[in-house]
């Protein structure tokens, strides 16, 4: 469906409830998106609908709307613990953002309860919450959701209760199987209703996609929305708004150019986007000390119990940075972002696109920048023509000084930061082996010196990547970097006592081997002895069905094979041996070793 452009909600076949309007004019949106014109009416009329449409074009409205307005029109209404609708989506930020949406429509109907269920809040809260509130729809991300299935034994039966499930949204599909959900969203479908209206919204349809449409949904409507102004031929993905540049730099530029850039658009609303949680903890830190009178906050996957009350305060700033994973790159809907800057280009062309679209949003203007390196420019003309999202250079910045001196400075002063920073190189570079865009982003010719230097390292990281290659061009600082201190006492102290541990280990232990070799002979061979007879033993006990005269028989050619092996007899002597002992069990042709290889 093409070519849906914008209308009130007045003009809809079927009228919105009075009191869902009066929100709608309360948020400020006076007027339909193509992709709300286009999905309402249909999901509205009982319809399963698979929408796409390119990110920032209000999906959220697109499902939160049908699905009040198809639990008001129910002939019976929900019970306290009825679950009517179940929205899932992929990351925790989207969760808590589409609950707020929601909040601001179930306000004016009391009689509707909803809930919230997401990692990194206690499940156990959850469940009695649940008890004690209801929840007739419920937002949730599919690992908290699958697990509150599983709690029947807390007086949670979750089964029981989606059996008046009425309405199911599915949201960003394609990051729930990115991420590796699949699994998850399958055995929640096993707990559902069939007799239910589906909603499936996604920016991409991937072939993983599709396969859940057809698993998922009965005779689905696809709807594949493109915005005002975009040719129906084109599939370009970005928002029409968004202004989309690169900037080529080395990689020991790279870091320089970051901080000129923030330093000159300090009182815009930034988004900076890295390609592991460890370069997140690293420049963090680096921009917090570097770029003054700004805030800068940082997000990661790894964050477990932070996350929530970090995303809530960026939300509310008028200006500051976010420095961020890709967890961040889909659905978020943060205000008046002004730019998106990509320090490192994503694992895959998909999120690019989404991260690009965290700006320029629902009718807003947006920009956004990718630091390339000058062996990944090539990667403009496959944005382009991979997913049609042509891209502008921008020129270096001139007089931007250097400032890598003043990190490593921060790294011989405090452990942490030197730390971090090794953790930061070794995870960039695991990261880049692991590219979709191999022909491109290839390892083999990274400029590790130049990549070192741009992370302000004192010296090179043991990792296997690197094992074997010389760094001419890399010079380390002058320094132990094993009595770089803490800077927070407590850790240092911790650290010292640690080390202080291990010297006392390796002392032991090199007393311990010491007496082991200086054992008397006579003492050594005794045990050995002591050995042998308790294997015996355990043998006869067991039932072995060796004689005692085959079984020393078997001892002989055993002591005989291993003086052999060790060439301390000759092949000769080793045959001649074998034939004393009455019966040949084994020769040099048994055991394919040549008389001149002993065993070492």
């Amino acid at each position: 469906m093409e070519h849906v452009t914008e209308g009130s909600w007045e003009s809809l076949p079927m009228r919105l409830h009075p009191r869902v309007l009066g929100a709608l004019r309360e948020l400020g949106f006076p007027y339909m998106t193509p992709v709300q014109s286009a999905t309402i009416p249909l999901f509205m009329k009982n319809k399963d609908v698979a929408a796409e449409a390119v990110t920032g074009s209000g999906k959220t409205l697109a499902f939160v709307i049908p699905v009040l307005e198809i639990l008001l029109r129910r002939e019976e209404k929900l019970k306290k613990h009825q679950v009517g609708a179940l929205i899932i989506t992929p990351t925790r930020e989207l969760a808590i953002q589409i609950d707020e949406v929601l909040a601001h429509f179930t306000k004016p109907f009391p009689q509707f309860s909803q809930i919230l269920w997401i990692g990194g809040r206690n499940p156990g809260e959850d469940v009695e919450r649940f008890k004690e509130q209801g929840g007739n729809i419920i937002v949730a991300t599919p690992g908290r959701l699958e697990d509150m299935f599983r709690r029947k034994a807390e007086g949670l039966d979750l089964a029981s209760c989606v059996r008046s499930l009425d309405v199911l949204v599915l949201d960003e599909a394609d990051r729930l199987l990115d991420m590796g959900f699949e699994a998850s969203i399958n055995t929640i479908l096993e707990f559902l209703p069939k007799q239910r209206r589906t909603g499936l919204f996604s920016a991409t349809q991937t072939q993983e996609v599709e396969s859940l449409v057809r698993a998922g949904l009965r005779n689905p409507v696809r709807i594949s929305v493109k915005e005002k102004g975009v040719a129906a031929s084109s599939t370009q993905k970005t928002p029409s708004r968004l202004k989309n540049y690169y900037m080529v730099c080395k990689a020991d530029e790279k870091f320089n150019q970051l901080v000129h850039f923030l330093r000159n658009h300090k009182q815009e609303k930034h988004l900076i986007f890295f390609s592991t949680c460890a370069c997140v903890e690293y420049y963090g830190k680096a921009l917090e000390s570097l770029v003054k009178g700004v805030k800068i906050m940082c997000i990661h996957g790894k964050m477990k119990h932070k996350r929530n009350k970090i995303f809530m305060e960026f939300r509310k700033l008028q200006s500051g940075i976010l420095v961020c994973t890709d967890v961040m790159a889909r659905g978020i809907d943060i205000p008046e972002v002004n730019w998106v800057l990509q320090y490192d280009p994503p694992s895959s062309a998909s999120a690019f696109v989404h991260r690009c679209g965290r700006t320029a949003r629902i009718g807003h203007g947006g920009s956004a920048l990718v630091f390339l390196l000058p062996m990944e420019e090539s990667y403009v003309s496959f944005l382009e023509i991979n997913q049609k999202c042509p891209l502008q250079e921008m020129q270096l910045q001139k007089n931007t000084g250097d400032l890598l001196p003043k990190l490593k400075s921060m790294a011989l002063a405090d452990r942490a930061v030197f730390e971090k920073g090794m953790k930061a190189f070794v995870s960039y570079v695991q990261a880049y082996a692991k590219h979709e865009c191999g022909l491109i982003f290839r390892l083999k010719d990274l400029d590790f010196a130049s990549l070192a230097r741009g992370f302000a390292l004192l010296r090179m990281p043991k990792m296997p990547e690197l094992r074997g290659k010389q760094f001419p061009d890399f010079l380390p600082a002058d320094v132990n970097t094993d009595t770089i201190p803490f800077k927070d006492k407590i850790r240092e102290k911790q650290r010292q006592k640690l080390l202080e541990q291990q010297r006392k280990e390796k002392r032991e232990n090199e007393g311990r081997k010491k007496f082991t070799k200086n054992k008397a002979w006579s003492k050594q061979k005794a045990k050995k002895e002591k050995k042998k007879k308790m294997n015996a033993k355990r043998k006869r006990e067991e039932g072995s069905d060796i004689e005692d005269e085959d079984m020393e028989e078997l001892l002989n050619d055993t002591r005989l094979l291993r003086k052999f092996k060790k060439g301390k007899i000759t092949e000769e002597e080793f045959e001649k041996g074998l034939l004393a002992s009455g019966k040949r069990t084994v020769t040099t042709a048994d055991v394919g070793i040549p008389a001149w290889e002993p065993d070492c």
